[in-house]
């Protein structure tokens, strides 16, 4: 890695940690960037997952530090995730670039429109475990099938099922995303290590990039207009990369 490089992990890495623990989208930043930096999709795809294992571990020990969190009910939504995360890494491990390139870009799309959607205002109440049911433990291993395989914009889905259709606060939507999160990418990472798909060095540069982001954005409360601003930054941004991978 040159010093360009290093810089540029960190300082995009930073972004992401942030816009993850906040909203979702970080990985639209940072899987572009290490396949600019050169890495075959696949391994960037692995890679990447470094960070996000650290940036979670970051994140979940913050929020338990500050009270927040939910063990039980973060376990009973992870288990279907963690199955589902395993059959999508196993199968990005093996599927063609430009297939996962396609993929991509048809997330990094699919993931903005969704950011320029209006979030509805909705009457939410605290999660327990008997408020869960065969459709959420569905639409979780649906969400591990994803996340395993390409993670990108994976925060999206989560608002749907956590915001929408459990309808718990948007604090604890994030809180429960981390958690859950952390324990399905520990085996995607696994499976992305086996199959020789994760470059360290770069992983881990970008992860402390991630872990300040993280660390900043879990003790920040954001109005309204903040909110905004990250938003259209984060989306401008993915304009760019999205350019720049439709011309590559």
């Amino acid at each position: 890695m040159t010093v360009i490089d290093v810089l540029a992990l960190l300082a995009l890495g930073g972004l992401a940690g942030f816009i993850n623990v906040l909203s979702a989208g970080g990985s639209m930043l940072t899987l572009p960037l290490l396949m600019f930096l050169g890495l075959p999709p696949q391994v960037a795809n692995g890679t990447n997952r470094v960070a996000i294992t650290l940036q979670s571990i970051t994140a979940v020990g913050s929020f338990h530090r500050m009270g927040h969190g939910n063990l039980v009910v973060s376990v009973h939504l992870a288990v279907p995730a963690v199955v589902g995360s395993l059959l999508g890494a196993w199968v990005a491990t093996w599927v063609a670039d430009a297939v996962f390139e396609f993929v991509l870009v048809v997330a990094m799309i699919g993931a903005s429109i969704f950011m320029l959607l209006p979030q509805p205002k909705l009457d939410t109440r605290p999660l327990t475990p008997d408020r869960l049911g065969p459709v959420i433990y569905l639409a979780m291993f649906l969400i591990g099938v994803y996340g395993g395989f390409i993670q990108v914009g994976v925060g999206a889905l989560f608002l749907v099922v956590l915001y929408r259709m459990l309808r718990i606060d948007l604090r604890q939507v994030n809180v429960f995303k981390v958690a859950i999160v952390l324990l399905y990418t520990l085996p995607a990472l696994m499976i992305f290590a086996i199959s020789d798909q994760v470059r360290w060095g770069m992983g881990l540069t970008l992860a402390l990039g991630n872990i300040t982001g993280a660390f900043i954005a879990v003790r920040v409360n954001l109005s309204e207009k903040g909110a905004q601003w990250v938003k259209w930054i984060t989306l401008v941004m993915v304009a760019a990369i999205l350019v720049r991978l439709i011309a590559y």
